[in-house]
């Protein structure tokens, strides 16, 4: 049975964060859906996108609260130069006037709502890790092959990072994840992460996890295996069968 497990030096950076976990299988990232299908997932990432409007009316974008929160946490561990919590890629592309486009259905779901609730969501093949998946603060110099490169990058001292007992799955908590663990058309089973660091959104945490799920089922026909919401007291959870 593997673990997902925040482990004590990440409750020490953030001891009132709360981390939606889903974990599901029967996953078909090929699924061909029916027309109706395909029009109505297109119309989530769409209103997503004119709601998330709400969270970036400020320009420069570093102006608006929900992204100031997450450069103020990025400051509390080493980070790679220009690093950025994942839910500010996708705000830019709002501010911007360039709205985040339809991909792949189960990419479309989970941006969609990504953006409609301002959370950062990551999604890994579960089917790859090696051992138990953490989130803590690494040693430095962990195996990490980020996406979309042919050189390993390295985490730095102390930079915050789920890993498993290979090496490093996602960098700088949530904002670059590696080759090995990444969703591709052969995915069966997904880890899916959503994290909260603002105590007055708990209960926009559990709408989005809630939703997240309704529609994974709705659309793709997934299997829940786990659907917890991890924090300090409940540091961990079981993510398999």
């Amino acid at each position: 049975m593997k673990k997902f497990i925040a482990e004590p030096s990440f409750w020490n950076l953030f001891p009132n964060a709360k981390i939606g976990v889903l974990t599901i299988t029967n996953v078909n990232e090929t699924a061909q859906l029916t027309e109706q299908e395909k029009v109505e997932i297109a119309n989530l990432l769409e209103q997503a996108n004119q709601i998330a409007k709400k969270y970036v009316p400020n320009d420069p974008i570093s102006e608006n609260p929900v992204v100031a929160t997450w450069r103020k946490a990025y400051q509390s561990f080493p980070t790679k130069k220009g690093a950025r919590c994942s839910i500010e890629a996708l705000l830019k592309r709002v501010l911007h006037g360039n709205p985040v486009s339809t991909i792949a259905p189960s990419v479309d779901i989970t941006n969609a709502i990504s953006l409609k609730y301002a959370f950062p969501i990551g999604a890994e093949d579960m089917d790859k890790f090696d051992g138990d998946i953490k989130l803590g603060c690494q040693k430095g110099g962990e195996d990490f092959l980020p996406i979309g490169s042919d050189q390993q990058e390295p985490p730095l001292p102390n930079e915050l990072a789920y890993y498993d007992d290979f090496g490093v799955i996602c960098r700088c908590w949530n904002w670059r994840d590696g080759q090995r663990t990444q969703i591709t058309d052969h995915t069966t089973s997904e880890f899916i992460a959503m994290e909260c660091i603002e105590e007055d959104r708990y209960e926009d945490l559990a709408k989005a996890l809630d939703e997240l799920e309704a529609l994974l089922c709705k659309y793709l026909k997934v299997k829940v295996i786990t659907k917890v919401i991890i924090d300090k007291d409940n540091p961990s959870c079981n993510i398999n069968e």
